[in-house]
């Protein structure tokens, strides 16, 4: 993540939480500046893969915390997971973002 260029550019984190048999992933922890840069700190101390997505992100942050994602996010949200999917079970490391 490079620094931001000024105050509305400053990092902004979302963390999503998937559990089979769960109707959708939920938030489970989203920030701006100070914040988010701890929830990726943290993401990437416990092995966690970090995904940058301005777009989904912004969208994702406007969830509630504790809330399942809404249906319009299903398609994208699916995606990047089975994504993650396949590189866990192919032992791929992702791409370093």
């Amino acid at each position: 993540m490079s620094p931001p260029q000024n105050k509305d550019e400053r990092a902004l984190a979302v963390a999503l939480a998937y559990a089979q048999g769960d109707a959708a992933p939920k938030v489970i922890a989203k920030g701006r500046g100070l914040i988010a840069e701890e929830i990726i700190r943290r993401a990437r101390e416990h092995g966690i893969y970090v995904h940058q997505s301005p777009e989904l992100v912004a969208l994702l942050s406007q969830v509630d915390l504790d809330a399942h994602i809404p249906p319009q996010l299903y398609v994208a949200v699916a995606e990047l997971l089975a994504w993650l999917y396949r590189v866990e079970q192919t032992g791929e490391p992702p791409p370093a973002v």
